[in-house]
C-alpha cells in the first residue's frame, strides 16, 4: 500500500494496450492506480489488472467525460482525499506525481493543472493548444496556462461538483475548470514534462473544435457576471 493512503491515481484509458502495464507499474510506486477501460477493442484492462492496477471496464466507448466520472464515484466510495488523473498514453511521467501532492500538503488546493511548455510540442499541437488557451483565458476573463492538459489533482469536494456533468468527451476538462473558478474552489498549477513520441491522438479534430467552441460560447455566458 502506497504511503499516501488517502489518494488514488486515476487513469482513463482507450486501447493504450501499449502502454497501459508500464504506466500502471511506474504509477503504483508511488499511489493505488484505478483504471477505467473505456470499451477497448484491445486488451488494455488485463493488462492493467496484471500490472497490479483496480479496473472498471466501461461498456460501449463513452468518451474521456464519462470514464473519469466512473473513477471518480468509486475514488469517493474508497473514501479518497483526492485524485491525481494521468492519462494512459506515456504522455505523462508518473515520477512527477510527488509534484501535485507536495503542492497540495503545502495548502491544500482543489484542483491542480499540470503545465506544459507548448514550445515542445510538434508544431501542429503547439498551434492548437496555444489558440484554445488564448480563447479560454478570454472566455474565463483571466490567464489560463494550460487548460486541456490531462495532469490534475482533483480534491473530494471539486470531485462531488463534478459528478452531474454531462459533458462525455475531453471537454469535460474544460468543464471541471470552469466549475472550480465559477464555485471559488482554489485552483494551483505545476509544470510537468512535455512528453510526445509520435503518438496517434484519439481525439477527432472537428468535432473536438466544434465542442470546444461550444464549451467557450458557455464558458464566457457563465463568467459573464463574475
Amino acid at each position: 500500500m502506497s504511503q499516501h493512503d488517502k489518494f488514488m491515481a486515476v487513469i482513463p484509458a482507450y486501447n493504450e494496450a501499449k502502454h497501459i502495464a508500464q504506466i500502471v507499474e511506474q504509477t503504483r510506486q508511488i499511489l493505488p492506480v484505478l483504471v477505467i477501460d473505456d470499451g477497448s477493442t484491445d486488451n488494455t484492462a488485463e493488462l492493467a489488472e496484471a500490472a497490479g492496477a483496480e479496473v472498471i471496464r466501461l461498456s460501449p466507448n463513452r468518451g474521456k467525460g464519462a470514464a473519469m466520472r466512473a473513477g471518480f464515484s468509486r475514488a469517493l466510495e474508497l473514501g479518497c482525499e483526492a485524485v491525481i488523473t494521468l492519462d494512459a498514453d506515456g504522455q505523462h511521467n508518473p515520477r512527477e506525481i510527488d509534484r501535485f501532492l507536495e503542492v497540495y500538503k503545502a495548502q491544500p488546493v482543489d484542483l491542480i493543472i499540470g503545465k506544459r511548455d507548448f514550445s515542445k510540442m510538434p508544431l501542429s499541437r503547439r498551434l492548437a493548444n496555444t489558440a484554445g488557451r488564448w480563447l479560454f483565458s478570454w472566455a474565463m476573463k483571466r490567464p489560463i496556462p494550460d487548460n486541456q492538459s490531462g495532469y490534475r489533482l482533483i480534491s473530494r469536494a471539486l470531485i462531488k461538483e463534478l459528478l452531474d456533468s454531462t459533458e462525455q468527451g475531453f471537454e469535460f476538462e474544460v468543464e471541471m475548470l470552469v466549475i472550480c473558478l465559477k464555485e471559488h474552489f482554489k485552483l494551483d498549477w505545476v509544470k510537468i514534462s512535455t512528453v510526445y513520441a509520435g503518438e496517434s491522438s484519439h481525439i477527432h479534430p472537428l468535432a473536438h473544435a466544434r465542442n470546444f467552441l461550444r464549451m467557450i460560447r458557455i464558458t464566457r455566458q457563465k463568467m459573464k457576471h463574475t
